[in-house]
């Protein structure tokens, strides 16, 4: 049972005009909620207000580039002057801005950040304070990335971005859980391969090894009900297993004094490969 997840009751979700954050919305209007989405894509936003089915509650949404502290401080107003209070924010929002190397383009490795990364920070700094006062349970979920786990190149200012995202929600439940009675939880989305719209503009047909947007929020809800702090999916490709192996060969690179991103290294490519080869494939419907 999610204890937030009941008529009457409101969410924000930043991204939330497509992919994840859309699939979430719809189920959150399913369940009685009142829902305020917010994208930086006005067109995303247009199709969204259509797409969604409403079942008899408010929708709104709002233009917001979560990289601008003034954008998110005027969705809080919304919400604030709509709802009254906030029962759930999805810090959602993400994008993939540059590919560069460590050393290049600097102007795409800060905007890389000021959206993955600050949107959330920025995020939790206006809305967190008053959930802190609410008189039930809340939450607060953040999206990640495996990648910002494993680190997988070139994907560099998009790794470092993600990775904040995970050091940053850890830290944001430890603090929360120093306060006696908090009504707020905050939750670790790290979802798997997902044919949302940021690999739609690239790969026209969803991949056979992909998951839905539906499947991914099917999953969030359950590792909720659970009360699960990382809730790490898979996909039609990679079982937990294997992620859980790929996550700690990331980690031995650090304890073994490995070279860095030993996985991709050549030199470590045979043990890499033994170390992951007796994990069952998960098998497609």
């Amino acid at each position: 049972m999610i204890d937030w997840l009941k008529s009457g009751n409101c969410a924000v979700i930043t991204g939330g005009g497509s992919g994840i954050g859309l699939a979430a919305a719809q189920r959150f209007l399913e369940a009685g909620m009142d829902v305020l989405i917010a994208d930086a894509n006005e067109s995303a936003l247009t199709q969204a207000e259509g797409a969604l089915q409403r079942h008899g509650r408010r929708l709104l949404t709002q233009h917001c580039d979560v990289a601008r502290l003034e954008d998110i401080q005027a969705l809080k107003v919304t919400a604030d002057t709509a709802f009254g209070r906030v029962d759930c924010l999805m810090n959602n929002a993400g994008a993939a801005v540059t590919r560069a190397a460590p050393w290049e383009d600097l102007a795409g490795w800060r905007r890389q950040l000021d959206i993955n990364l600050w949107g959330i920070v920025q995020g939790c700094h206006v809305f967190v304070p008053d959930m802190l006062r609410s008189p039930s349970p809340v939450a607060v979920i953040n999206t990640g990335s495996k990648q910002g786990i494993t680190n997988p190149p070139p994907g560099y200012a998009y790794n470092l971005s993600k990775a904040g995202v995970v050091n940053y929600t850890q830290s944001l439940a430890h603090a929360l859980r120093q306060i006696d009675q908090c009504p707020v939880s905050a939750h670790l989305l790290i979802p798997g391969f997902t044919y949302s719209g940021m690999i739609a503009r690239h790969i026209p047909e969803k991949p056979a090894g992909a998951w839905s947007t539906d499947q991914v929020v099917d999953y969030l809800l359950d590792a909720l009900a659970r009360g699960d702090f990382c809730i790490l999916c898979p996909d039609n490709d990679t079982p937990r297993e294997l992620d859980a192996r790929r996550i700690r060969w990331n980690a031995d690179d650090l304890i073994l004094n490995r070279p860095a991103l030993s996985r991709w290294h050549p030199d470590h490519a045979q043990a890499y490969a033994a170390f992951v080869a007796d994990v069952p494939l998960t098998p497609r419907e």
